[in-house]
C-alpha cells in the first residue's frame, strides 16, 4: 500500500521530463524545498498543468520514489494569476523565487521563508506598494530570516527615515512586514543597502534579475 504525505507549499519552478511530464521543486512548510514528478502534466487537459507551474500555493499529496516524490494530487489555493499577466510583476515574483530556491534546503525548516515569499507575492498585488519597495523588503528580510543581516550600515549617511525603515524590516512579523510606505528618497537609500547586501552576501547571478534592470 503506499505511503503519501501532505505538504503545504509553493512551486519555485518547472522543468520538462520525457514528453509530458514535469519536475517540479516547490518550498514546503513540512519538509523544505522538495523536488517532485508530476506524471502527465504537460499533457493537454493534465489536472497538474496549472497547479505545477511557479507561483502555485496550495496542498500537495505526495508519495516517495527513489529519487524524489511523485505528485498524486494538488489542491491549489493561490496561483497568483495577476501576476503572470503582469510583465514586469511576472519577473518580479519569479525573482523571489529564485532567492528563495537559492536559500533554501531540503529537510530544513524553511516556515519562515515560505511564509515570506507568500506575504511578498500577496504584496506585489497591491496597487499602493511600489514593487521596488516589496523588493527591497523582501531582499532585506531574506537576509534577517537567514541570519546573514548585519543590521544598519554604519559607514553610509542615511536618511532617518531610511535608518527606521531598516530596523523595522529587521525587527518585524512576517505579517506587519508590508505595512508602510516611504519618500522616493527613502526608497533610493533602501535600495542602495539592499543591492549592497545582495552582492555581499548572494554569491549568484540572478537571471531574472538581471532581465528586470534591463525593464526598469
Amino acid at each position: 500500500m503506499q505511503d503519501f504525505i501532505m505538504v503545504t507549499g509553493m512551486v519555485l519552478s518547472q522543468t520538462p521530463v520525457g514528453e509530458y511530464d514535469r519536475r517540479v521543486c516547490i518550498l514546503t512548510k513540512e519538509r523544505g524545498k522538495i523536488s517532485a514528478f508530476a506524471k502527465g502534466a504537460r499533457r493537454p487537459g493534465s489536472r497538474f498543468m496549472a497547479a505545477t507551474g511557479p507561483f502555485s500555493f496550495g496542498q500537495f499529496k505526495l508519495y516517495e520514489g527513489k529519487n524524489a516524490y511523485n505528485v498524486a494530487e494538488v489542491n491549489i489555493s493561490q496561483y497568483f494569476e495577476e501576476l503572470r499577466a503582469d510583465y514586469i510583476g511576472a519577473y518580479y515574483g519569479m525573482y523571489f523565487l529564485e532567492i528563495a530556491d537559492y536559500y533554501t534546503r531540503e529537510n530544513n525548516d524553511e516556515r519562515e521563508m515560505l511564509k515570506l515569499l507568500y506575504q511578498s507575492m500577496r504584496a506585489l498585488l497591491a496597487p499602493s506598494l511600489p514593487n521596488k519597495l516589496v523588493k527591497c523588503i523582501y531582499e532585506l528580510k531574506t537576509l534577517v530570516v537567514n541570519g546573514e543581516y548585519p543590521g544598519v550600515p554604519a559607514d553610509r549617511e542615511l536618511n532617518e527615515s531610511t535608518v527606521y525603515a531598516l530596523r523595522f524590516i529587521e525587527e518585524a512579523s512576517v505579517e506587519r512586514l508590508y505595512t508602510f510606505l516611504v519618500k522616493d528618497e527613502v526608497l533610493t537609500e533602501l535600495a542602495g543597502v539592499a543591492a549592497l547586501y545582495r552582492r555581499r552576501f548572494m554569491d549568484k547571478q540572478f537571471k531574472s534579475l538581471e532581465i528586470l534592470e534591463t525593464l526598469c
